[in-house]
């Protein structure tokens, strides 16, 4: 008598069986080598989902990364003053000595001045004197390239000598819409019957868009030209370098320019801070960032439902390997394990795939605005680590129903 049944002859139980990871692994790419064609379709929802995911976040962070970088480099410390409306409806005009009146504040570093002037600006006499692009006339006093930073691209910038003579300096875009792409060959410009020699052409001013659509021309031909009498537009000024870092006395300054530059009516003054403007700006941007990455989550998503779709179409035309398998001792749970891997692996060769083009995508984008290139480790790692629950969750199912296929069934021809 076998030992086992000496006692009640109770039938010895069969050890459980199991697999290792490498042959979880290899049953769980058996699908991806027969049928090809249908893994990289099925695989391309999936890219396009993080491919979206990951360039929305990388073109995201490469905008904030370069707003930082202008920042740095032009700095929080900067103010600028503007006429208000008043409360009679008057058109509220800044004193001439706004400038000198405001650099008497203490913590304020530096001021200067831009005036509007009278005058129109085109190409050329033969343009429709309606066609001007929306650039207006400037009068600016020496101060004003230290004070906004202002770089020249091509030219010079506009000194004691040149601005008695009929010179103009072009803001990025004003030369832009005039098509004046270099002082080589001293183009012109009409300033209301006057042809100005263009000696130099602006960096864009980030802090100061007002410059970039501006024509910048002296006081002195201004008066001479134009009848010019200041009465600044704008007053921009810098305080000192301890300042940003204390919220409560910039505010403090701010108070005190307003009465300073007019004391009778200091609400008829506006003050602002250029890098605020920009930060909101930047968060309106991350409202159409989380608008963008839905749609990336809904792309996941579609590709998601399709993974699952391949798979149990994958099943219903693999019934004779299941019953196979079933038939050489494979269990349930060996069956699920291998179409859960399998779903879980085309979405991770999906989500890699998402990955390289969102970061390309990244890549391109930000050099072509010649921003600084930041793709965030996070959304790399996150977009791989989406695509396999994508994958998981969408194998879910047809791993279930693979494991409940009956072996007896499976293997039979006429099923």
């Amino acid at each position: 008598m076998h030992p086992s049944t000496a006692n009640g002859g109770a039938v010895p139980r069969k050890a459980g069986s199991r697999m290792r990871l490498r042959d979880v692994l290899g049953t769980g790419t058996l699908g991806f080598w027969a049928r090809r064609t249908r893994t990289a379709l099925s695989s391309v929802g999936i890219a396009i989902g993080i491919a979206a995911m990951v360039s929305v976040l990388g073109i995201a962070a490469s905008s904030d990364a370069q707003l930082q970088a202008d920042l740095d480099a032009l700095g929080p410390d900067l103010l600028e003053l503007s006429p208000s409306d008043s409360l009679t409806g008057d058109e509220v005009e800044l004193p001439p000595a706004s400038a000198a009146m405001i650099e008497r504040i203490g913590p304020v570093r530096s001021a200067a001045a831009v005036s509007g002037v009278e005058a129109t600006v085109r190409r050329s006499e033969f343009i429709p004197a309606g066609q001007t692009g929306g650039i207006s006339v400037l009068a600016a006093d020496g101060d004003v390239r230290g004070v906004l930073g202002i770089t020249v691209a091509d030219g010079k910038w506009l000194d004691a000598g040149t601005e008695r003579l009929p010179n103009v300096l072009l803001g990025a875009v004003a030369a832009e819409r005039l098509a004046v792409r270099s002082t080589a060959e001293a183009p012109q410009v009409y300033l209301s019957g006057v042809y100005f020699t263009v000696i130099g052409i602006a960096d864009p001013v980030p802090l100061a868009p007002s410059i970039d659509r501006s024509a910048i021309i002296g006081e002195p031909i201004a008066e001479q030209l134009f009848g010019f009498e200041r009465s600044p537009s704008r007053v921009f000024v810098r305080t000192g370098s301890h300042v940003p870092d204390d919220p409560e006395l910039l505010d403090d300054v701010r108070e005190i320019m307003a009465a300073t530059v007019r004391p009778q009516a200091p609400a008829e003054v506006g003050v602002s801070r250029p890098s605020d403007l920009i930060a909101a700006r930047e968060y309106t941007e991350a409202a159409f960032t989380g608008l963008l990455l839905g749609l990336g989550g809904v792309a996941l998503l579609v590709g998601g439902v399709g993974i699952a779709n391949v798979m149990v179409i994958s099943v219903l035309e693999r019934r004779a390997e299941i019953g196979l398998r079933r038939a050489l001792g494979a269990t349930r749970h060996h069956i699920a394990q291998q179409f859960l891997v399998e779903s879980s692996l085309l979405a991770v060769l999906g989500g890699t795939g998402g990955v390289l083009i969102g970061s390309a995508i990244t890549v391109f984008y930000a050099r072509s605005q010649q921003w600084v290139t930041s793709v965030p480790t996070t959304a790399l790692a996150g977009g791989i680590a989406a695509a396999l629950a994508i994958g998981a969750l969408a194998g879910i199912y047809p791993a279930i129903r693979a494991s409940r296929t009956d072996p007896a069934q499976a293997v039979h021809p006429t099923v």
